[in-house]
């Protein structure tokens, strides 16, 4: 009965949240049809941009449009998830797995406390309501790095006050109010799905018990534990009490799925039944997060210095791999060739390099409905990406979305610069791209199919 009621109770907070006040829609983007937005992790603008181990990323760059100028807001990745896809950080500045489905404890929101790593906090409580998210230093000393001089947030310069009318609300909840549908494509997520899954290598995961599986593994492979190719938190919708809850079943963990599978994201691309908006997050390996237990290619960069050298050159060429990979599944899709449509692929934050480094990143903005070549040096983050989404697809400003000295993303959203001449309307910028720096196209083919 307790927990009837006390669901109940949630219900109800979380409909109070869903009528917080909005701002109104904003402008200066046409409408879209649909939008795919990659995840890519933790690598700065000048570890990326210019990198020979990235040759795919860059010549799609230079193609299409790229903000020179654009930053990731803060640290570690689930804050700049939230951010992307809610505008707030909820009052969560940590990593920390869901609190699935718990009835009885008191969102950050509520209580106006940041879940933080340091001090060291408890799982999230499933975010609901409305109340005040966490303030955003310019130089963050407490989140994963400790003491001076401290880790760049931002621009280092640039901060935010804790909002205290923060809606508990993302653009799904949005989408599927207004009619229109989403889907988080999750890489190696299991087969069982998403509920209650905190990591995964695709087959075992946090809840598998490995003391069943006879005859025993042997220490040193009991010991080498869980590849964590998917992880919650790079799945942000899920620490989101309706999602968890699915109340409304277009708004549910059903909407969380595979890149493989019937209603997968490659299976979905093919047949061209895609959402309205689209989150693709490689696995771990694949977005240049890298991972210690897992091969060579997947290793953490050797130095998070904010240089080219500190990098992991395999790791690098294996976030390009797929982002090639990715593009092309998208062209080839029949969604793609239909109405307005964007892709846009951003990574998360930097590196954690230290100051005087920034938290600047690259995102790269490709349509079907305008030709590329637009390097923008305006300011912006990923508040005036959702923005900037939110424009597209109509609906209101969310949260920081709704702040008036953030533009949205115009310039790249219509380019019109100098390759419009060589690129064309919808045209197909990811074919016959070298995948390895020097190799033949031969070769280049050949490793790009193996990806297929």
């Amino acid at each position: 009965m307790k927990r009837i009621a006390a669901a109940l109770g949630a219900l109800s907070c979380a409909i109070s949240g869903a009528f917080a006040t909005e701002g109104p829609v904003p402008t200066g983007i046409p409408h879209l049809d649909h939008v795919f937005v990659i995840m890519m992790e933790n690598h700065g603008y000048s570890q990326i941009i210019g990198n020979p181990n990235a040759p795919f990323t860059n010549y799609y760059a230079r193609t299409t449009n790229l903000a020179t100028n654009y930053f990731a807001v803060a640290h570690p990745s689930l804050n700049n998830y939230l951010e992307i896809v809610g505008g707030s950080n909820f009052g969560v500045q940590s990593d920390n797995y869901p609190d699935w489905h718990n009835f009885y404890c008191t969102t950050n929101l509520a209580s106006g406390t940041a879940n933080t790593d340091t001090p060291a906090s408890p799982k999230v409580c499933p975010i609901a309501g409305v109340g005040t998210d966490a303030a955003i230093p310019a130089i963050d000393t407490t989140n994963e790095t400790q003491g001076a001089p401290g880790t760049v947030n931002i621009d280092g310069q640039k901060s935010y006050a804790a909002n205290k009318h923060t809606s508990g609300k993302t653009i799904a909840d949005q989408l599927v109010a207004s009619g229109m549908s989403w889907k988080s494509y999750q890489e190696n997520l299991p087969q069982e799905g998403a509920d209650n899954v905190n990591y995964s290598d695709g087959l075992f995961t946090n809840n598998t018990n490995f003391a069943a599986i006879l005859p025993p593994m042997t220490p040193a492979l009991a010991q080498s534990g869980i590849v964590a190719l998917y992880a919650a938190k790079h799945n942000p919708f899920v620490y989101f009490q309706n999602v968890q809850e699915g109340w409304d079943p277009n708004n549910s963990l059903d909407n969380v799925v595979d890149f493989t599978g019937a209603g997968g994201l490659y299976a979905d691309l093919a047949s061209g039944n895609v959402p309205t908006y689209s989150l693709i997050a490689p696995n771990q390996c694949n977005d240049q997060h890298g991972r210690g237990n897992s091969d060579q290619s997947c290793a953490y960069d050797p130095s998070d210095d904010g240089s080219q050298s500190g990098l992991n050159p395999a790791l690098i060429l294996r976030g390009d791999m797929m982002l090639r990979k990715l593009v092309g599944a998208i062209k080839k899709s029949p969604a793609w060739h239909k109405g307005k449509n964007a892709i846009v692929i951003v990574w998360d934050e930097n590196d954690y390099s230290l100051s005087p480094n920034i938290n600047q990143v690259p995102v790269i903005v490709d349509t079907n409905y305008a030709a590329g070549g637009v390097q923008s040096a305006v300011y912006y983050n990923h508040f005036s990406l959702l923005k900037s989404i939110e424009a597209g697809l109509g609906l209101p400003c969310l949260n920081h979305a709704c702040d008036t000295d953030l533009p949205t993303m115009s310039d790249l959203f219509m380019g019109s610069g100098p390759a419009a001449a060589q690129n064309g309307q919808g045209s197909d910028k990811s074919i016959g791209v070298p995948l390895v720096p020097g190799a033949t196209a031969a070769v280049s083919n050949k490793l790009g199919n193996s990806m297929q």
